[in-house]
């Protein structure tokens, strides 16, 4: 069996590459530079390549005469996953990843937005999304790239091929290129026996393990077909119990203080004034099973962002 992973050097894509090396299959994954390739990779017998996510002949030359799985973790623009089409066709079980901020509420709000939704829970991948952007979209701007996001799951999902579509939420693991633990593993290294949180501290945002992502992509290449499915952990904790997490994976015997209205020492990623929940049933009923809980996995994460300090 083999793979390609475009964008493979990340949380998702390093997870997913070496959950299938060592499964025994061949995998080939791409990125603009060596530098950024983890050696745990290497050393499971992963190739690297440096290809840009555009230059869509150097990818055709990779994926060649074919593929059993191909992941694309970098189309952000209708435009990406058009120019890959040709290449798609053949590949057995394409799968893109994209994000649980393509949602929209009943009233139109988004998580992106100004105004704070309210999703149903758990919310299904049947829930309505926004409207894909134009070409002129800069899906790398907080405005433009839910509806980017969005404009690529058209294109792919319409084109008659077995793309399964991927929607992640906050997405937590080994080589997080943007670690949202690193502040916190600051503190708890740097000796801080108290970690303020804001009021939403007890908020709930859905985790994604990259782990457990790998996990549901490696269920999907068994079965391809045109679909979307959520991807999320099994467990909702809030913001303080993920942060609890985080201690307990260093050792920390310190207390987290939780703050009475918007105090801004206590600023977190994981501040949802509604529940974000992502129903992951449908994932389940094809026979995904996730490797283990959030609140276990982000320990993953956690200690290896200290070993990077």
């Amino acid at each position: 069996m083999r793979a390609v992973i475009l964008g493979g050097t990340g949380a998702i894509g390093g997870a997913t590459a070496m959950r299938l090396a060592s499964a025994g299959w061949s995998v080939d994954v791409t990125g603009r530079s060596p530098e950024f390739m983890p050696t745990e990779l290497v050393d499971a017998g992963v190739r690297f390549h440096r290809i840009e996510r555009g230059d869509t002949y150097e990818i055709e030359r990779l994926v060649g005469t074919g593929a059993d799985l191909l992941v694309d973790l970098l189309a952000y623009r209708a435009a990406h996953a058009r120019a890959l089409l040709p290449v798609l066709g053949s590949v057995r079980s394409p799968v893109v990843i994209s994000s649980r901020a393509v949602y929209v509420d009943a009233e139109g709000r988004h998580i992106n937005g100004d105004e704070a939704p309210r999703f149903p829970v758990p919310l299904t991948e049947a829930n309505p999304t926004l409207a894909p952007a134009g070409e002129g979209v800069d899906p790398y701007t907080r405005e433009g790239y839910a509806s980017s996001k969005v404009a690529v799951e058209r294109v792919l999902l319409d084109s008659g091929l077995p793309v399964t579509v991927i929607r992640p939420s906050k997405v937590h693991g080994r080589w997080a290129r943007n670690a949202r633990t690193r502040v916190f593993v600051e503190q708890m290294l740097s000796g801080a026996n108290v970690i303020p949180l804001a009021r939403l501290g007890a908020s709930i945002d859905h985790l994604t393990a990259s782990r457990n992502a790998a996990a549901l992509i490696e269920t999907v290449a068994g079965s391809p077909a045109a679909r979307v499915l959520n991807s999320a952990d099994p467990d909702a904790p809030s913001a303080g119990e993920i942060v609890q997490s985080i201690g307990d994976a260093l050792d920390w015997h310190g207390r987290i203080e939780l703050l009475e209205g918007d105090d801004l020492r206590g600023a977190h990623p994981w501040a949802a004034p509604n529940p974000i929940v992502l129903d992951t049933s449908a994932s389940e009923r094809l026979g995904y099973r996730p490797v283990g809980r959030g609140t276990d996995l982000i320990a993953d994460e956690a200690r290896w962002v200290a070993s990077t300090l």
